[in-house]
């Protein structure tokens, strides 16, 4: 049985989506991708409002799964992870996966490499540690050798240390190495590195404060 579309009205809390209202009552509502080849005075079959849904169930998930990867960048599996929680159907959720990747949004390469920059700017951390984190996010192996192969463990176990020396530079050495090897062993550093990482920033805290004691001494024969 037709129905007769009688008006389309865009939402008052979502301007991306349409009302749509057949024989004077309303129906449903429809994304503007969806809506956008409707007319008033259009005639829908049983099976065009069907489709019209399904289209838009679609849509409406895509939207709301490029939200979710916009917060910050996203693995394959953590993407099948959402629509599954969201509980979509298996032939929508594909249609959803083919869509990000026709447009290049899923890519574990570039998502791998990402989160190993992040992991350097922000929280440096162990190979070992950044194998097992990428790994979690569903990263084959191969890929991750890739994202890590130039990762410099020590580098970063400093850069790690660094962060937290404003703490700990004027304790005694022993309390220094007792704070420090903590904190870099919980990253994932291995006992070498974390020995040599603390010797150098030590080494560093001596030649400064040394450099600081010429300074003030030559100030005072001024």
């Amino acid at each position: 049985m037709a129905r007769t579309i009688t008006a389309l009205k865009v939402q008052k809390k979502n301007a991306q989506r349409i009302n749509v209202y057949l024989d004077g009552e309303f129906a449903f509502g429809l994304s503007r991708i969806v809506a956008a080849w409707l007319q008033i005075g259009q005639e829908l079959s049983d099976e065009k409002i069907a489709q019209l849904k399904a289209e838009d169930a679609v849509e409406s998930t895509y939207q709301r799964t490029l939200h979710f990867i916009s917060i910050r960048p996203r693995s394959e599996k953590e993407i099948i992870q959402y629509l599954n929680k969201i509980g979509l159907d298996a032939g929508i959720q594909e249609k959803i996966l083919e869509r990000l990747k026709a447009h290049d949004w899923i890519n574990d390469q570039r998502f791998a490499s990402q989160w190993v920059e992040n992991r350097t700017l922000y929280h440096p951390t162990s190979k070992r540690a950044l194998r097992t984190e990428l790994f979690i996010k569903g990263i084959d192996q191969e890929t991750i050798n890739e994202a890590i192969a130039n990762y410099d463990e020590e580098q970063n176990a400093y850069l790690a240390a660094l962060k937290m020396l404003h703490r700990f530079r004027n304790l005694p050495s022993f309390q220094f190495q007792r704070k420090l090897y903590p904190f870099l062993s919980r990253r994932g550093f291995s006992h070498e590195t974390i020995q040599s990482v603390i010797q150098r920033l030590w080494d560093e805290i001596q030649t400064e404060n040394q450099n600081c004691a010429e300074t003030e001494e030559t100030k005072e024969w001024k």
